[in-house]
C-alpha cells in the first residue's frame, strides 16, 4: 500500500506508470500504476513472479482520504467532534473520499492539518480507522474495497 500523492513521475526513480496515470481521471489512476507495476516486476523477474504474492495498492490521493468515509468517526476519533461538519463539507466536493485531490495544498491530510494543528498522521489515523470501520471505508472507498476483495480471494 503506497500513496500515489507522493510516488515520483520522472527521473530515474520514477514508479512505472505513474506519469501516464497523471493525465487519466483519478478514479483511474491507482490502477494505471499498480497494472505497471505488476508487467515491470513481471517483466524483470520473468517465469519467477508470481502476480498471487505481490499484490500492490496504490491509494489514489493519501491514506488521510479514507478517514472521510465517516466525517462523524472521524471527528470524534481525534477528539474534535465539532470538526464533522467541516470534514463533511470537504467530503461532499468529492464522488467518494478517494477522489479528494492531491495538490501539495489540498491533499487530504493537508487539509486535516489546517483544521487540526499538531494532527498526528499515523497516530490519529489508526484511532479513525478503528472507530470508522472497514465496513463503512470499503463501502465508501471502492478502489481500497476492490483491493481488500483480491486479498480475501487468495485465503479462501
Amino acid at each position: 500500500m503506497v500513496d500515489y500523492y507522493g510516488l515520483p513521475r520522472e527521473g530515474e526513480k520514477s514508479w512505472p506508470g505513474r506519469a501516464a496515470a497523471s493525465i487519466l481521471p483519478s478514479t483511474e489512476k491507482g490502477n494505471a500504476v499498480e497494472g505497471a507495476l505488476l508487467a515491470d516486476l513481471s517483466s524483470d523477474m520473468g517465469s519467477d513472479f508470481d502476480s498471487r504474492r505481490f499484490v500492490p495498492f496504490v491509494v489514489v490521493h493519501e491514506f488521510e482520504a479514507l478517514l472521510f468515509s465517516d466525517c462523524s468517526a472521524f471527528a470524534r476519533s481525534i477528539g474534535q467532534p465539532a470538526l464533522e461538519s467541516k470534514f463533511r463539507e470537504i467530503r461532499d466536493g468529492f464522488q467518494t473520499p478517494e477522489e479528494i485531490n492531491d495538490s501539495p495544498i489540498t491533499a487530504p491530510s493537508k487539509r486535516v492539518e489546517q483544521l487540526v494543528p499538531g494532527y498526528d498522521k499515523i497516530l490519529a489515523g489508526t484511532f479513525a480507522v478503528l472507530e470508522i470501520g472497514m465496513l463503512k471505508i470499503r463501502a465508501a472507498c471502492p478502489h481500497f474495497s476492490s483491493w481488500l476483495e483480491k486479498l480475501e480471494s487468495l485465503a479462501g
